[in-house]
């Protein structure tokens, strides 16, 4: 597996991998976190995600040469939940592809998002997911050394804010334990 920087370029890439966990949440009937439309056919995520790619730092990783997933690092969260008062590396975006279950593909790219805001000098890593139907989701934040901090609603949508201290952490940690890939990949709707 190789995890490379992505960019604007990488959009249809990304907007791709994000189709792919729509059709695969709604084939098991899990449509409470996106929906069953894809983002490619909804103007306003399509903006949004190329919004979040440009303003952010993007990451795709690919296993073969094939795009197996993705997350982008932003220096804050989205308007749906409270900045902090302090520097901090924030995930977006995190998906990846089920053609690569059970390659530890998402867990790679958090590992590769621990490393960086440590490269930052950064000690406050946040992520937010669904945290509807079964909990599947924050579970495998958790089992990613990620602690819960809050929940929170956009509309009937319900989350849940997630942290992780590189202050808490000894530093040759940097990989966490394998989990096994998450349901699907975090971002409000």
């Amino acid at each position: 597996m190789k995890i490379r920087q992505g960019g604007l370029d990488d959009l249809p890439v990304i907007l791709g991998l994000l189709d792919g966990a729509v059709a695969w949440l709604a084939g098991l009937g899990r449509t409470g976190q996106w929906g069953s439309e894809p983002w490619s056919a909804r103007p306003r995520a399509v903006e949004r995600v190329r919004e979040m790619v440009a303003s952010g730092d993007p990451w795709i990783a690919e296993i073969d040469g094939e795009p197996a997933g993705s997350l982008t690092l932003t220096s804050g969260p989205g308007h749906y939940v409270a900045p902090v008062d302090e520097p901090e590396v924030y995930v977006h975006l995190l998906v990846t592809d089920r053609r690569f279950a059970g390659r530890g593909v998402g867990a790679a790219l958090l590992a590769h998002a621990v490393a960086e805001t440590r490269r930052q000098g950064v000690d406050l890593l946040r992520v937010d997911c669904y945290a509807g139907d079964d909990g599947r989701l924050v579970a495998y934040y958790r089992g990613q050394g990620f602690t819960p901090t809050e929940r929170f609603s956009v509309g009937d949508w319900p989350g849940q804010l997630l942290a992780r201290r590189m202050s808490a952490e000894p530093q040759a940690s940097q990989e966490p334990p394998a989990a096994p890939e998450p349901p699907a990949a975090p971002l409000t709707p």
